[in-house]
């Protein structure tokens, strides 16, 4: 009996994907495609240029499958892709602290029942959560995003980014005690 998709792990996957399985990619893909476009965005200025990199890394997926070996978690692999195409982004646009738009306006999700001065409240902090984290330094909200939006340990970000894993914990520390700052209660 075949394994449902769901017990068949993001790298048994893209080993199907590198050994000619289209199906394997679309997957893969369906998994992962909101958590890193959700980075991407929060990390670049603008949807379209998120769009751009979004797509580039999914293309980088594909170029390199035949390469493919599981030395690592896919979504680590794919992370590193995205770090790198961040970091050339930034390295074409100069680092500078990114904002977003109003555009990516944060709405929380809930039943039609729920009464409109509490999702007021949980928009309006969903809102602040989104402001506070464009005013984090680079290195520190992309170390949040990739813990939060991807679910990567300390040391699967260490892996990503390039750096130590006290590096990585220290950045994330940071980060999280900033947006606490931020977001207390006044």
């Amino acid at each position: 009996m075949p394994e449902s998709e769901t017990e068949v792990s993001d790298e048994q996957l893209m080993l199907a994907y590198r050994d000619g399985s289209a199906g394997a990619f679309a997957s893969l893909y369906a998994r992962h495609k909101g958590g890193l476009f959700r980075f991407m965005v929060r990390s670049v200025k603008d949807r379209s240029t998120a769009e751009e990199l979004f797509q580039e890394v999914w293309m980088r997926v594909i170029d390199a499958r035949a390469r493919y070996e599981s030395q690592a978690k896919f979504s680590t692999y794919l992370y590193t892709i995205a770090h790198h195409r961040m970091i050339d982004h930034w390295r074409r646009h100069g680092l500078t602290t990114v904002s977003l738009d109003d555009e990516y306006a944060f709405e929380v999700p809930g039943p039609t029942s729920m009464q409109p001065e509490r999702r007021a409240e949980l928009n309006e902090s969903g809102r602040r959560l989104l402001a506070a984290l464009a005013e984090l330094p680079i290195l520190q909200r992309e170390a949040f995003l990739l813990h939060e939006e991807s679910g990567l340990s300390v040391a699967e970000i260490a892996a990503v980014t390039g750096t130590a894993a006290e590096t990585a914990k220290s950045r994330l520390r940071y980060a999280v005690g900033k947006l606490r700052e931020a977001l207390a209660d006044d």
